[in-house]
């Protein structure tokens, strides 16, 4: 992905919620800040969350989807357990990006490896 011009990479889970994300891919969104901790942004569907737990808590770094707005969530500070929070994956370092204040674009590729 690509936040504001720096590059991140992120690893998703193998679970069904991930699987409709990467199927969406190529995305270009507007990230927003939400609560000090995160950077959030409406998909343009819902996400299937077929066999997900009921929610999650998330630390620095985890790229998330939350059920109940239908949002992308990507955490530059940890969470307590939220309901509706589904992991979707991981980033590989790079949250400092995030903690910048106001929007940001990201666009987001599937790399396959």
């Amino acid at each position: 992905m690509d936040v504001a011009g720096t590059p991140l990479t992120a690893t998703l889970d193998d679970n069904e919620t991930a699987r409709d994300f990467a199927a969406m891919l190529p995305l270009t969104l507007t990230l927003e800040d939400y609560a000090s901790t995160e950077k959030i942004s409406y998909l343009p569907r819902k996400l299937s969350t077929t066999g997900a737990p009921a929610g999650t808590a998330a630390s620095a770094g985890d790229v998330t989807y939350y059920a109940p707005w239908g949002n992308l969530a990507l955490f530059y500070r940890d969470f307590e357990y939220s309901s509706g929070l589904v992991t979707l994956g991981a980033l590989h370092g790079g949250v400092e990006v995030l903690r910048r204040r106001g929007r940001l674009t990201v666009t987001i590729e599937r790399i396959e490896e």
